[in-house]
């Protein structure tokens, strides 16, 4: 493996905030397997491993992980019901489920990988805070990470943008638009596919790598002869 991927991962792993969940050293007691954690690293040390030899040029960026996906997983914008694609879109990649009981999926997962099966190429995906805040006393709830939390971690999303290099950089959501900003990244922004903004999402992205829009001509629009 990749010795600047072990080393970001085990950094990342040693970082501690209050009402912060840290996928990759935390155990969770409802959902996870005694060993979730060191699955988790080896997912993302394994994902940053395999971007690298692939010079993947794109990056996706989010806000932060979900309590449905990324805490799970331990990689961003994927759900456990997605794994199998994740592979596959790393050309056979041997990412691991991390918790017990059956497969949570997470609906903004589930578009972007829905998008991510038609353009059939790398992309790296990440998120501006890369662990998973959520209120005090409640685990199992998201939360937009603070200032302080971003700048805290900060080092972290400077590390990924300059071992990857990528070439293009899409920011989903204004909340991660402007966070990627504030940290002097320049990015293109998409809009959350989450609270009505699927299909601009869709087509923000089949515009982006010059797809055919999937969507259905209206019956109303066709011309009768």
């Amino acid at each position: 493996m990749n010795v600047r991927a072990k080393a970001f991962t085990e950094a990342l792993s040693s970082v501690q905030l209050e009402n912060v969940f840290n996928p990759y050293a935390d155990f969770c007691e409802l959902h996870d397997r005694p060993d979730s954690a060191a699955r988790r690293r080896q997912n993302l040390e394994l994902s940053l491993s395999r971007a690298l030899e692939l010079n993947v040029r794109t990056m996706w960026i989010a806000r932060d992980l979900g309590y449905r996906g990324g805490r799970r997983t331990g990689l961003a914008l994927t759900d456990e019901m997605h794994l199998g694609s994740y592979s596959a879109l790393f050309r056979g990649l041997p990412v691991e489920k991390a918790t017990k009981g059956p497969a949570m999926g997470e609906r903004t997962a589930s578009t972007v990988w829905r998008l991510l099966a038609r353009i059939n190429e790398p992309v790296f995906l990440w998120n501006v805070f890369p662990l998973h805040p959520h209120e005090p006393n409640e685990p199992m709830s998201n939360r937009c990470h603070t200032a302080r939390e971003r700048n805290t971690c900060g080092e972290f999303f400077h590390a990924m943008i300059n071992l990857l290099q990528p070439e293009k950089i899409i920011a989903i959501g204004g909340d991660a638009h402007r966070a990627v900003t504030n940290l002097g990244v320049n990015s293109i922004q998409a809009r959350h596919p989450s609270y009505g903004g699927q299909n601009v999402f869709i087509r923000q992205i089949e515009a982006a790598y010059g797809l055919a829009s999937e969507e259905a001509p209206s019956l109303f629009s066709q011309r009768v002869s």
